[in-house]
């Protein structure tokens, strides 16, 4: 009785049939010594990898032994290269096993190798070269610019990976849904993840992440970090001194500005009038030295970007060595604006003070007054004649007194004579 070929019955067994099954039934196929059988091992390699491409012989009597490539080039012929590509080596060549070696694996490189071992028929074995190609780091896009009030658009893209890898936004811990997309350009994927969110002022600078997953990367992930731009009007504040301003001081205002971008000009000047001729200023800081009342007036900061301008301005009030007037600073918050603020400082008295009196076109406003003769002068005078009028009263009517007694005692002396 004929043996059975163990190929004709490899090719019946069913393609989901385990390689341990198959090995098996050859196995028991194989009762002659006669019976020779071959087995491949599938591979699974990183992109750049090396990939150990092995042909397991059974009862082999030195038939020939043919490897090709997926595209059923033969690479060796009984362990002699055919086909000159350096980067298949033949490493091992025994009766029960031939090993060939691949480096600088790519994905197209991936498929079938055939290991073939020609007897009176013909057997051969697949090894399936599958290569796996891990992302990189995502990359994200900025479809247009945040503004404040608005939304930011976001794509994370992994643009090469096999199979597909997966993206998530991050943002403070948690998970922000995107819309995913996913493009097969062959035998790699492309990915990208979007997502919209509204943006205030607030939000510069928050920070987000994408990260990629994939088998490739063994439960680590690749992360690409991102920091939200909000672009935004600026805002003026002037940091007013504390404390009343006498003659003779020294003032120093300070402009403190934000916005994005940052404006870079920022311009000092006095409402209705030019700055002193000591007015020096440094950057957002205006000083004055030597003050005298022909400073006072409202002295204005106002600085300007892309998306808006604002101001804020501060009234100075110099008053002279003899009034001294109980003072406070007040603040005037600036007035919400997207393209522009304005605010003021003003110092003002807070009580009735001899030598102020309110402005009648502005009741706002402070005006000092000088009068011609100081109040305490006047009390003084006044006092001065209550005194002498009453002085004068008392000895007028001592005076009178004392006649009247002078006169009645003269009388009865002259009887008597």
């Amino acid at each position: 009785m004929r043996p059975v070929r163990s190929s004709v019955l490899c090719r019946l067994l069913p393609a989901p049939c385990s390689l341990a099954l198959r090995s098996l039934v050859l196995v028991l196929l194989c009762i002659t010594p006669r019976c020779q059988a071959v087995q491949a091992e599938n591979v699974t390699v990183m992109e750049g990898g090396t990939a150990e491409i092995s042909c397991r012989l059974q009862n082999y009597d030195g038939s020939i032994v043919v490897i090709q490539n997926p595209r059923r080039q033969t690479l060796f012929f009984n362990g002699t290269r055919a086909l000159k590509d350096d980067r298949f080596q033949m490493v091992l060549f025994t009766p029960r096993l031939v090993r060939i070696e691949l480096t600088n694996v790519s994905v197209s490189d991936e498929g079938g190798y055939f290991c073939q071992l020609y007897t009176d028929s013909t057997h051969h074995q697949v090894a399936t070269l599958s290569v796996l190609v891990p992302p990189e780091t995502p990359t994200v896009e900025v479809k247009q610019e945040a503004v404040e009030g608005g939304e930011v658009e976001l794509t994370c893209v992994s643009p090469r990976s096999k199979p597909a890898a997966t993206l998530r936004w991050v943002r403070n811990g948690r998970e922000v849904p995107g819309v995913v997309s996913q493009q097969d350009n062959g035998k790699t994927f492309s990915v990208s993840s979007t997502i919209r969110i509204p943006v205030e002022r607030k939000d510069n600078g928050a920070a987000l992440s994408c990260e990629a997953f994939h088998p490739a990367l063994g439960g680590q992930k690749r992360i690409r970090h991102y920091r939200l731009d909000v672009y935004f009007a600026p805002t003026v504040r002037i940091v007013p001194p504390t404390g009343i301003l006498r003659e003779g001081d020294s003032l120093s205002l300070t402009c403190s500005v934000t916005g994005n971008p940052l404006p870079r000009n920022i311009q000092w000047s006095k409402i209705n009038d030019t700055l002193p001729e000591r007015a020096e200023i440094s950057g957002p800081t205006l000083q004055i030295s030597r003050l005298s009342q022909s400073y006072n007036g409202t002295y204005l900061c106002q600085a300007q970007n892309n998306y808006g301008r604002a101001a804020d301005h501060y009234t100075l009030l110099v008053y002279d060595i003899v009034s001294l007037p109980t003072t406070s600073t007040t603040v005037v918050p600036p007035t919400p604006s997207t393209t522009q603020q304005i605010t003021s400082h003003s110092t003002t008295p807070t009580l009735p003070t001899p030598g102020l009196a309110p402005d009648p076109e502005d009741p706002g406003a402070v005006v000092e007054t000088h009068s011609a003769v100081p109040y305490a002068v006047i009390g003084g005078v006044l006092a001065l004649l209550v005194f002498t009028v009453i002085c004068v009263l008392i000895v007028t009517i001592w005076c009178s007194v004392r006649q009247k007694g002078s006169y009645r005692t003269r009388e009865p002396i002259l009887a008597w004579y």
